[in-house]
């Protein structure tokens, strides 16, 4: 782990139907002023990134949908500092337009746009498109070529690609995004748990979202991640694990939140979405894909979000967010039932936990310094 304090984005609620697949109340809008508030709330408590959803038509709870990539630019433009990160499907955008749209965002934002691939799970949007619906492993094949696209677009003088899945013939785009100390492209993140999931990260793509995870499970696709990394001699990407938090003053107040929300699970919406995502994994040749061990519970949080654990106190909470930390979570994308609430929350109550226990860890460099201990 890298002495770099954790960092925290949060979804964006630009689908109706909140973050769980619930009928309890959840104080929570997909709308543009509600989402304006909470993006200059979240930068101000903490939050660096914000991931906007992508949804094409309704489905499984989301009955109203705001575009990803649209959405995310009036964000930005209503943030100073908060890093937008807009969710798109290859097969649905061409490389060479969504860099086109990147660039500019970019340029709006003075350097805060990202975007995170999404190879797809929801078959009904590609075939309601007329978009045709590829096996498993060729949808990131694609994402991978997608991602190859974007980089040299974004940082070469003129592109030629002659994909299996894009064609690019001395394509130049003017202006390009911004070059900045910190990154020189849009940062590019890439979800999915598959084994072709977490090679591509390895071999391309700037960050790797995990859907939520135990300890074990995060040991594991690091590993991979890093293994895939090692093997097409590049640095590995950083790690951001799923999470819904659930912060309360007592243990028992958590814990009582997180049974009410399961037991008003909205049945019909979590088994047509499990029966729905559970294909992708059947469909990989080692059986092993997103949602694949996810039981009921776990699905009433689409994205696994109560597996990683952060429900409980603010003390409980932040002891868990450094133990991730320690074994090589660098972000931490978020959900939570009322958002405005839950997120200046977290900011006044959990963040200062976090940031003073990362303050009593060990220095990295320190400690490969010292003295070897011997028994």
């Amino acid at each position: 782990m890298s002495a770099a304090p954790a960092k925290f984005a949060y979804w964006v609620p630009n689908v109706s139907g909140g973050l769980v697949t619930s009928k309890i109340e959840q104080r929570t809008d997909w709308g543009y002023e509600y989402n304006r508030e909470l993006a200059v709330l979240a930068e101000n408590n903490g939050f660096e990134y914000a991931l906007s959803q992508v949804r094409y038509m309704a489905s499984y709870g989301a009955e109203f949908q705001h575009e990803s990539t649209g959405f995310s630019l009036a964000l930005l433009l209503a943030t100073e500092r908060l890093k937008v990160i807009a969710a798109v499907h290859p097969g649905l955008w061409h490389p060479g337009v969504l860099a086109k749209f990147g660039a500019t965002a970019d340029h709006l934002s003075g350097g805060r746009f990202a975007v995170n691939v999404v190879s797809g799970w929801f078959k009904g949007e590609f075939t309601a498109l007329g978009e045709p619906w590829l096996e498993h492993d060729e949808r990131y094949r694609r994402s991978e070529e997608f991602i190859r696209a974007l980089h040299q677009i974004w940082t070469e003088d003129h592109t030629e690609l002659a994909g299996d899945f894009y064609r690019l013939r001395d394509f130049s785009l003017k202006p390009k995004p911004l070059n900045t100390p910190e990154r020189p492209h849009p940062e590019i993140f890439q979800g999915g748990n598959s084994t072709a999931a977490r090679a591509m990260a390895g071999r391309v793509s700037d960050w790797y979202f995990s859907n939520g995870k135990d300890f074990d499970g995060v040991v594991e696709q690091l590993a991979d991640v890093r293994a895939a990394a090692g093997l097409a001699g590049r640095t590995p990407p950083k790690f951001a694990l799923n999470g819904f938090l659930i912060a309360r003053d007592t243990e028992a107040e958590a814990r009582d939140t997180l049974r009410e929300i399961v037991a008003k699970a909205d049945t019909e919406a979590v088994e047509g979405f499990g029966a729905a995502v559970k294909q992708a994994g059947r469909s990989t040749a080692d059986q092993k894909g997103m949602w694949q061990d996810s039981g009921f519970e776990d699905l009433v949080q689409y994205n696994d979000g109560f597996r990683t654990g952060l429900i409980g106190t603010p003390e409980q909470i932040a002891e868990r967010i450094v133990a991730y930390r320690r074994l090589g979570v660098d972000l931490f994308l978020l959900g939570f039932l009322h958002y405005h609430e839950e997120v200046r929350y977290f900011g006044e109550r959990v963040l200062p936990l976090v940031r003073e226990l990362e303050a009593r860890l060990p220095d990295p460099e320190a400690r490969s310094k010292s003295p070897a201990l011997h028994a």
